[in-house]
């Protein structure tokens, strides 16, 4: 598995690389098809930040912690991974039908979905400062702008960080499955069976939601005055 190590805000060490490394080997025992991982670490706020993506075939698995120590912060996302690869495991062996999805990507591989997620100042929650996240979804544009974003440049909330994600053709049930092991609230999916840009969510009370546009069997006729 093809390994990519990148440090952020610190300098690199020889020793974080080789225990990042042999965590995310670790994977190998439960993974047959692990491509290439990338891991970046990183310092915000004298926190230590780790964010493990390894693909697999057309899948994707994410863990994302941070803690005091970078070590611990390892340990603690490879453990996110390791707990959705346990639970998906013997489908992931078994969905052979995933690659036949990947190549008809083609249908879909001009439509990505740009996530911003910002942190709001106390100005705006006099509470305590959230985490906001925008997710425009339409193609990725230079220059496209959102309220959000607006507000980031009036010094109201900061870009914490921006992820542009490829829209999948997916049934509901894999798309569930991704969200899952990329440890994500949500999911944006091209839905297999209605052709429709969708969102799946994970529901505070537990299961999931499913947003997608619904367009009237019959168009509403004007009426004049």
């Amino acid at each position: 598995m093809q390994l990519n190590i990148t440090f952020r805000q610190f300098g690199a060490s020889d020793s974080l690389k080789e225990y990042a490394r042999e965590k995310v080997d670790r994977v190998n025992r439960l993974l047959d098809r692990a491509g290439e991982a990338h891991v970046v670490l990183s310092l915000e706020r004298h926190l230590h930040h780790a964010d493990i993506t390894i693909h697999s075939g057309a899948w994707i698995l994410r863990g994302r912690e941070k803690s005091d120590d970078m070590y611990a912060s390892i340990d603690l996302a490879m453990d996110k991974i390791e707990r959705q690869l346990r639970r998906y495991r013997d489908k992931l062996k078994s969905h052979h039908g995933k690659e036949k999805v990947h190549h008809r990507q083609d249908l879909v591989n001009t439509l990505k979905v740009r996530h911003d997620v910002f942190e709001v100042s106390e100005s705006l929650d006099s509470t305590e400062a959230s985490e906001a996240s925008v997710t425009p979804v339409t193609p990725v544009t230079a220059g496209s702008r959102t309220d959000t974003a607006q507000a980031a440049e009036a010094g109201i909330a900061r870009l914490v960080r921006t992820t542009h994600l490829a829209i999948q053709s997916l049934s509901v049930d894999d798309a569930v499955m991704q969200m899952n092991l990329m440890n994500n609230d949500f999911y944006v999916f091209q839905n297999q069976q209605s052709q429709a840009l969708s969102i799946v969510y994970r529901r505070k009370e537990g299961g999931f939601g499913l947003i997608e546009p619904h367009l009237p069997s019959e168009p509403v006729a004007a009426t004049g005055t």
